[in-house]
Formats: C-alpha cells, sequence, structure tokens
C-alpha cells in the first residue's frame, strides 16, 4: 500500500469499541501490516489533557458549546499530528471514536445543530473523514449497563456521559445509526449484542473485505 487507511470505530458507552480495536490491531499486525491504534478525545499529549477534562466526573459544569470546542480542538491536533503522518506513511490507523462520536454526543445527545457541527468539521479539520467507519450497534441500555461496570471495576474517573440518562443514550444510539444510514459506503453496522469475540469476528471480517476491495480498486 502506498497510502494508508483511517478506519473508525464508533458506538455508543459499553458497544466494545476498545475491545474491537485492539482485536483489529491484533489482526492486521499477524498479516504483517502496518497498524496503530489511537482515540478521541485522546491521542496526542494534548488531545490527553483534554480527554481527562471532558470525560472526568468533576466536569460537568462544561456548557454544551464549550463542549464541544473542546472536542473539536482535541480533534485537529489529533488530525495534524497523528492521522495524516500516518495515512501518508501508509500506515492504517484504528481511531476508537472521531467525529461520528460528536455528531453523537454534542449533536443529537446535547441538542446542537449537526449542520453546525459538520461545518466545524469542515472548516478546522478540512473535512477530513474515515474511509470506513464501524458502528458497533447494541441497544442503549445494555451499552450503559456494561459501561458502568467497566468504569466502576476499572475505578476510572471517565464517567461523565454514563452519569447521563438512558434518554440521553438512546439518542446517541439512533444518531450512528442515522450516519450509518446517510453514508453507506462508508459505514458498516454490526450487531454488538453478542459475544466480544463473535463482535470482534465480525469486526475483522468487515475490514478485512473492505481492505481487500480497495486493494483490487488500486485505493
Amino acid at each position: 500500500m502506498t497510502r494508508g487507511f483511517f478506519i473508525a470505530v464508533e458506538g455508543v458507552d459499553g458497544s466494545g469499541k476498545s475491545g474491537v480495536v485492539r482485536g483489529l490491531v491484533a489482526a492486521l499486525t499477524a498479516r504483517a501490516l502496518p497498524v496503530r491504534a489511537t482515540r478521541e478525545p485522546g491521542g496526542t499529549p494534548e488531545g490527553e489533557q483534554l480527554r481527562a477534562l471532558l470525560l472526568s466526573g468533576g466536569g460537568e459544569g462544561w456548557a454544551p458549546r464549550a463542549e464541544l470546542l473542546l472536542m473539536t480542538a482535541a480533534r485537529v491536533q489529533h488530525v495534524e499530528r497523528i492521522v495524516r503522518p500516518a495515512v501518508a506513511a501508509g500506515e492504517i490507523l484504528v481511531s476508537d471514536r472521531y467525529v461520528g462520536s460528536t455528531i453523537a454526543y454534542q449533536g443529537a445527545g446535547r441538542g446542537m445543530d449537526e449542520g453546525l457541527i459538520r461545518d466545524l468539521h469542515a472548516t478546522m479539520c478540512d473535512d477530513l473523514w474515515p474511509d470506513l467507519t464501524l458502528v458497533l450497534d447494541v441497544d442503549a441500555a445494555t451499552g450503559l449497563s456494561r459501561s458502568r461496570r467497566r468504569l466502576a471495576a476499572d475505578a476510572l474517573d471517565e464517567g461523565r456521559f454514563e452519569a447521563l440518562d438512558l434518554a440521553f443514550h438512546e439518542r446517541i444510539r439512533a444518531s450512528f445509526r442515522a450516519q450509518a444510514a446517510a453514508a453507506p459506503a462508508r459505514h458498516i453496522v454490526i450487531d454488538a449484542s453478542g459475544a466480544p469475540d463473535d463482535v470482534q469476528a465480525a469486526a475483522i471480517g468487515a475490514v478485512a473485505d473492505f481492505l481487500q476491495r480497495s486493494v483490487d480498486h488500486g485505493s
């Protein structure tokens, strides 16, 4: 490959994104492909600092517009320092969340205008979108329960969004499904309600098919 690929993994909290990202990296590494993982918010030192501010339980004071701008600031750093260089170097970059999450959380969840979010992304990130987005789809209540258990078990202070009500998370799920339906050529929806190994296998198969099609078409 002369040009790499940018793959995002999206879904409600507790849908299994982190496990799928790890599984993808392991599977592609086993095939001797140049691959690495990243995440949002995060991916860069600056992004990780913003992640701590945005996801910690003490961050509820952020107004929705401030939250949107902080998420976008983290993404600008991520795109400039990680995404563009990785793709230019021929790597496969797999990201745990990207702008689809901002459309879902700050848009559908917080009630901010989706057009504004897309315009901000176009201006600040040069309208850079993943080559492929996997949407891990699971009932919002199931995902929320899973995520809260994980945060408690790992003693992580990243539960700011998990503290919000079920209706918020149901809007998130609906947004991800709508995004996939609106752009089916670059989205694949995966049923994430089953066992983690089954979900990972489905994701690995979907990405393998995508990469093969891309090679066949000379991308």
